[in-house]
């Protein structure tokens, strides 16, 4: 009788190397958290436990995000004075924070782990590497890949976090011939570069559960992700180096993006791994798990 073929292990990832950002303390529904010299309240629909720390720390918060009953709606309530932009750092990396409308702050810290893997990708390639990032948003994965030697097209259907990615650039000292920047639906460009016969040795993936393209396209995960994994297949390069697929707030495990990245590099030698990514508390070390992921390599 045939043994089942061995189940992919799942990892979970955390960053111990942030400085600029920290998890103080989560429960209620909500989690402290500190980006820069500011603190804030965010939902966390996660953190079923209770806080650890009494509430006049959290008290001190600057500001604390109102949800309305939909899923992405609410506004920000300022209990203290903050500058409207402030600039945060992780290792090499600069990049802008603001608060936003939709409660993010223009930096997504549990993906730090992703930033310092794709450098060292880039770096242990020892050749040219050109890297596709769809869905890149302000473009702290596009610079990383940029800082480590790569150059990057980068595509966001936004072109106000095009504008930021760039600023982030600038900031980052990094050439501003290092990333090509692209305001476009992620679908489309593909199956253009699929007809120009443009080829990359790396795709990065961090696609929405739901979005809309500049003109009006609406992105459904599991109604569009196959097509665009299928459409990714067709632009990789016949050597290629690294592929990144993460995703937030779909009602999926990370084994349906392993399993459909691995259908599509059947024939290609390299280390597929699926896992989470997580953010821990400073205080009672407890873990929120905010993304999967599934990330193939050559190089392993």
């Amino acid at each position: 009788m045939l043994e089942p073929p061995k189940s992919p292990a799942i990892s979970l990832l955390i960053s111990p190397s942030w400085e600029d950002y920290a998890l103080i303390d989560s429960g209620n529904g909500l989690k402290l958290e500190r980006y820069g010299s500011y603190t804030f309240i965010r939902p966390e629909p996660q953190a079923i436990w209770h806080p650890t720390l009494e509430e006049r720390k959290w008290k001190t918060a600057h500001a604390t995000f109102v949800p309305t009953r939909e899923e992405s709606g609410g506004h920000w309530q300022f209990h203290r004075p903050i500058e409207s932009t402030w600039t945060m750092s992780y290792k090499e990396l600069k990049f802008i924070a603001q608060t936003t409308p939709g409660r993010h702050l223009g930096v997504f810290p549990e993906q730090a782990p992703h930033w310092d893997w794709i450098k060292e990708q880039v770096r242990a390639a020892g050749r040219r590497v050109r890297v596709l990032n769809l869905f890149g948003y302000t473009g702290l994965a596009s610079l990383a890949a940029a800082q480590a030697g790569a150059v990057v097209t980068h595509v966001d259907a936004s072109k106000k976090a095009i504008q930021w990615a760039r600023q982030n650039q600038s900031l980052s000292g990094l050439d501003s011939s290092s990333i090509r920047w692209i305001v476009d639906d992620a679908l489309k460009y593909v199956q253009r570069e699929i007809r120009r016969g443009v080829r990359y040795e790396a795709i990065l993936l961090d696609p929405p559960k739901f979005g809309r393209g500049p003109s009006g396209e609406v992105w459904e995960f599991f109604e569009l992700f196959p097509l665009l994994i299928e459409a990714c297949q067709a632009v990789l390069s016949p050597q290629p180096v690294f592929i990144l697929v993460t995703a937030y707030a779909i009602r999926a495990s990370a084994l349906s993006l392993y399993y459909s990245l691995q259908e599509i590099l059947s024939g290609y030698k390299g280390v597929t791994t699926c896992g989470e990514l997580a953010i821990q508390e400073v205080n009672a070390h407890r873990l929120i798990s905010l993304a999967i992921y599934t990330r193939w390599s050559f190089h392993g």
